[in-house]
């Protein structure tokens, strides 16, 4: 088996559901679906889902950079969003970060998220 990286940000969801923020195995990583918190665990950006995309991504990049990546090594994003009328929203902070990097993407509505303030969860994967 190759050797496996693990990252943990330290918010409390993931030891109770037990996984890592991101985990490197060989050339590929997976980050797993994040959301707009701060490192307290404080939800940024209530009620605006512009503000929130920027966090979620914020935080996908400081997950990276602990495994030595950056976010030119992401090949594919997916956006759970829970009120996809709001989609220029999370595409216009999106579209700040991706632009030239343009990974596959994807944007679907959900019901809810595992906190009713939570507007966005996103999944990347990258390579290296």
């Amino acid at each position: 088996m190759r050797e496996r990286q693990k990252y943990s940000s330290g918010q409390k969801w993931e030891s109770i559901v037990g996984y890592s923020r991101a985990v490197k195995v060989g050339d590929r990583i997976y980050v797993t679906g994040t959301t707009a918190t701060d490192e307290d665990g404080n939800i940024v950006g209530e009620n605006d889902a512009y503000a929130q995309t920027v966090q979620v991504i914020k935080n996908i990049k400081k997950a990276l950079k602990a495994l030595d990546v950056s976010l030119e090594n992401i090949v594919r994003t997916r956006m759970f969003v829970t009120d996809i009328s709001l989609w220029e929203e999370y595409g216009k902070a999106h579209g700040e970060f991706f632009s030239e990097i343009m990974p596959a993407t994807t944007m679907v509505e959900v019901s809810n998220l595992i906190d009713p303030k939570m507007l966005i969860e996103i999944e990347a994967d990258a390579e290296l």
